[in-house]
């Protein structure tokens, strides 16, 4: 279960204050709340509404445990080498693991994503060398400020993008001995964006 009131509002994204709510009888939840709190805690929903019944989804329903997960592949193409396509000879590694639930929350469709690697220091602190990155390649151009893969110069490079008023395109680094890039509004034809980084992960040791 979820362990806490506090943890079931994390997990459900649902107001602390609403759950007490429901726990103490004021309000009834609705059965889109129903739902959310079901699949926050892996518990059933007929279980969950009526008491009555298995607690946990039973298995032999058709639904296996691998229903849960969606599983992204990770590219051997890392950011700043590469030439052609974006993953063009690029190999896949391996596939990444991410619960349904989880992707479907931040309105992600798994069939739009893949992953690939950092590789240098010009983002850091915020990515470091050897990081992994997933990309959404349905957000391929630019949405507002954000951490993009564009392909530029026969290159990849994770880096954040922002528009200027001349209509200009500027190439931001974290790491601040890195100077931005400007695209000019004339050569914008020249840059791709692959997609908008929407997850990123890295060892802390």
């Amino acid at each position: 279960m979820a362990g806490s009131g506090d943890e079931l509002a994390r997990l459900s994204a649902i107001p602390r204050r609403t759950l007490e709510y429901y726990l103490t009888g004021e309000r009834e939840p609705k059965v889109a709340r129903c739902v959310e709190i079901a699949k926050a805690v892996g518990v059933d929903i007929g279980w969950l509404a009526s008491g009555e019944g298995e607690m946990r989804p039973s298995q032999s329903s058709g639904a296996s445990a691998d229903d849960k997960y969606v599983y992204v592949p990770l590219y051997d193409a890392r950011c700043s080498a590469g030439d052609g396509a974006w993953n063009e000879g690029a190999k896949i590694w391996t596939h990444l693991a991410f619960t349904r639930y989880s992707l479907q929350r931040k309105g992600l469709n798994p069939d739009n994503l893949s992953a690939i690697q950092v590789n240098g220091d010009s983002m850091e602190p915020l990515l470091d060398d050897g990081d992994t990155v997933l990309i959404d390649h349905k957000r391929n151009s630019l949405e507002g400020e954000g951490i993009y893969v564009i392909h530029l110069d026969d290159h990849l490079y994770a880096k954040r993008l922002q528009r200027q008023f001349d209509g200009s395109l500027s190439i931001i680094s974290q790491n601040k001995d890195y100077q931005t890039m400007t695209v000019p509004k004339d050569r914008l034809g020249e840059l791709q964006i692959i997609g908008r980084v929407v997850w990123a992960g890295g060892w802390m040791v």
